[in-house]
């Protein structure tokens, strides 16, 4: 079983006796890798990782017009970003790279890959900033949905040109949790993001590929709206945020897979390897059998040393294979 099938069959919920492994360790330690290993790379096939995340692709909004605004003091509201046109997301040439990667990762190494895709909060925060987009929600609803609306259709049609590449599943990012709740109500949840996910899920879908979405902290509260949407994947199940493996194993693990199980917030990068290696054998023999793959909560933080990420993907290797 190559690592394109052994991700695949956890995700449908077939106890293949392994666990998938991954990590999300380039962003803040490229050069501390490259200088250990000689690239990325190297580290990833050293343990050979069953997934790539791969990232690229166009980019939804203009940033040289947005960053004009802006240095003629123009407060960007809904109103305003309306009559800003998205940019194309179906040009041939902006998916060179993930043709490249996924030649990397899926066709010589039959890795299981996925797309990094838009959101419908997260990425508008890029446009308004966090603090304005939630004040935004209460102020102008009715223009939001607009943007939303327009938004959801610009990131299914990214969705399917990744799809027409031989992407294997569509990871949606979009942060909605704060440390013990979501930043907004459920009920404003289930309103202003809940349909426009429908869109973008619908899509994916009916192409029959697998759906994931990656979504901070605590979203106890849409897990019923994850669910019913048709995700295969939640990424992290964030046990510092207060989401116990209890739940999952209670309520959940029939309906959905989970990625994740290292902590970047509480158990790596602290240079406690006692804890460490206590935490990841603890998760092991809770989820181990389960439809979860193994990878960090999010990006391996810049005081993580190499020598405690060798540490814990040698211990999380050998527990996965054995």
């Amino acid at each position: 079983m190559n690592s394109r099938e052994l991700v695949t069959a956890t995700i449908k919920g077939r106890n293949t006796g392994m666990t998938p492994v991954y990590g999300w360790v380039s962003a803040n330690l490229k050069d501390e890798l490259t200088q250990a290993f000689g690239s990325v790379e190297n580290f990833e096939d050293k343990y050979a990782f069953d997934m790539a995340h791969i990232f690229g692709g166009p980019n939804p909004f203009d940033g040289i017009k947005l960053r004009e605004l802006r240095k003629q003091g123009v407060e960007i509201t809904p109103e305003v970003l309306l009559d800003i046109p998205l940019m194309p997301a179906d040009r041939t040439e902006d998916y060179e790279n993930i043709r490249k990667a996924l030649d990397h990762h899926q066709v010589q190494r039959q890795r299981f890959c996925y797309i990094q895709t838009p959101g419908i909060f997260e990425c508008l925060n890029g446009a308004f900033g966090i603090e304005n987009h939630l004040m935004y929600l209460a102020l102008y609803p009715e223009a939001l949905k607009e943007i939303y609306r327009r938004q959801a259709a610009w990131n299914a049609r990214f969705a399917e040109s990744a799809l027409d590449l031989g992407m294997d599943m569509v990871h949606v990012s979009d942060d909605w949790g704060a440390q013990r709740s979501l930043m907004f109500s459920y009920d404003m949840w289930r309103e202003m993001i809940f349909p426009y996910h429908q869109t973008i899920a619908d899509r994916v879908k009916a192409r029959g590929a697998f759906l994931s979405l990656h979504s901070d902290g605590y979203v106890v509260p849409a897990l019923d709206g994850i669910v019913e949407l048709g995700y295969d994947v939640l990424h992290p199940w964030q046990e510092s945020a207060g989401m116990t493996y209890d739940l999952y194993l209670d309520r959940y693990q029939d309906q959905l897979a989970i990625l994740g199980g290292l902590c970047i917030q509480t158990t790596i990068g602290f240079g406690d390897f006692r804890r460490l290696e206590n935490e990841i054998r603890r998760v092991f023999s809770l989820l181990k059998g389960k439809r979860w793959m193994f990878c960090t909560t999010h990006f391996v933080q810049k005081h993580c040393s190499i020598e405690e990420l060798t540490f814990a993907y040698d211990l999380a290797v050998k527990l996965a294979r054995e």
